[in-house]
């Protein structure tokens, strides 16, 4: 269980911040940078689900569990497990696997797609594609920490799969695709 008595500790006015195993680190280090955008994440799932309603608004509450124990694992340095004080927490395959059922789900009641969509229609919808972009973004960041320092594999699989479940989500936000907004090729272009 974490307690938090203070919130402001000053610790951090000289642009550092303790990673989980207590190491010091710039704030824009890549592993910050990492978790710090899977929280920024998290802050806008959070407006998805007030927005929600259903079994989504659930299954969004459950992500967002997820996306604190993705930021515990990405704050917390890989190391042989014998030598933690603590076992860290760490994001797991069936996490994952959670996720591809939940998009099996609900992707075999969209209607196919035939053209790539524009991001919008219902303010869930909405809300949703903007998750799927800072999941992508999230993404990024993670595969670029894990070409400095050795990470869980599963943190970049899970954000992968998180993008394409909020992709889907949308187009079901949206009657299921059939409110999507299609994009037409150079539309805005004169002759």
């Amino acid at each position: 269980m974490v307690v938090l008595n203070k919130i402001y500790t000053k610790t951090g006015d000289r642009g550092e911040t303790a990673l989980g195993d207590g190491t010091r680190v710039a704030k824009t280090s890549p592993r910050v940078e990492a978790y710090g955008t899977v929280d920024e994440l998290n802050s806008i799932v959070g407006i998805a689900v007030f927005h929600a309603k259903g079994p989504i608004k659930k299954q969004l509450q459950t992500i967002q569990n997820d996306l604190f124990d993705l930021g515990a694992d990405l704050c917390v340095p890989v190391v042989e497990v014998e030598k933690a004080e603590y076992p860290p927490l760490r994001m797991v395959k069936t996490q994952v696997e959670r996720l591809e059922n939940e998009i099996d789900q609900v992707n075999k009641d969209l209607s196919p797609l035939k053209s790539f969509i524009l991001p919008g229609g219902t303010l869930l919808a909405s809300y949703l594609h903007q998750c799927r972009t800072v999941a992508r973004r999230a993404e990024r960041l993670v595969v670029g920490l894990s070409k400095e320092e050795p990470i869980n594999p599963d943190t970049i699989i899970y954000l992968n799969r998180l993008s394409d479940w909020f992709f889907v989500m949308a187009r079901a936000a949206n009657d299921n695709g059939n409110d999507d907004i299609l994009w037409i090729p150079g539309a805005s272009r004169k002759k």
